[in-house]
């Protein structure tokens, strides 16, 4: 009489809530630099705590323009002259309108946690006459 194929029965049964709980790492232990990893949330607010930048205010601005165009030509049907003298308007308008919009969040945040604003310059101290 043929055998019948029974699946593979795995390691993990769970425990008596019924819950499957995973091994941990069987491999070999994890050396001093695979132990500690980028902490993802630290790195987005050194991120957020620097001031904006033209440079990625321009760089946002062209993602935008591109989506704005294809948007006018594919929804809008409109043609590819005009969708040109628009996007170089849009992108020469969302350049400092994203940079100002991103320094007045900086200000707000840097005020919020009680840290100094980088973007603002200290004034030298006057000189005495003498």
């Amino acid at each position: 009489m043929a055998q019948t194929k029974r699946k593979r029965q795995t390691k993990h049964r769970g425990n008596a809530a019924g819950v499957v709980e995973a091994r941990g790492r069987t491999g070999r232990k994890p050396e001093a630099g695979e132990k500690q990893k980028p902490d993802s949330r630290q790195a987005k607010l050194d991120k957020l705590n620097n001031p904006p930048t033209w440079r990625s205010a321009t760089i946002r601005s062209a993602i935008a323009t591109v989506i704005f165009v294809a948007l006018v030509l594919v929804a809008f049907k409109q043609p590819a002259a005009a969708a040109a003298g628009l996007a170089a308007f849009v992108f020469l308008f969302y350049i400092p309108l994203g940079y100002y919009t991103d320094l007045m969040m900086y200000r707000r945040r840097m005020k919020k946690q009680g840290l100094p604003d980088a973007t603002k310059t200290a004034k030298p101290a006057p000189r005495k006459k003498g």
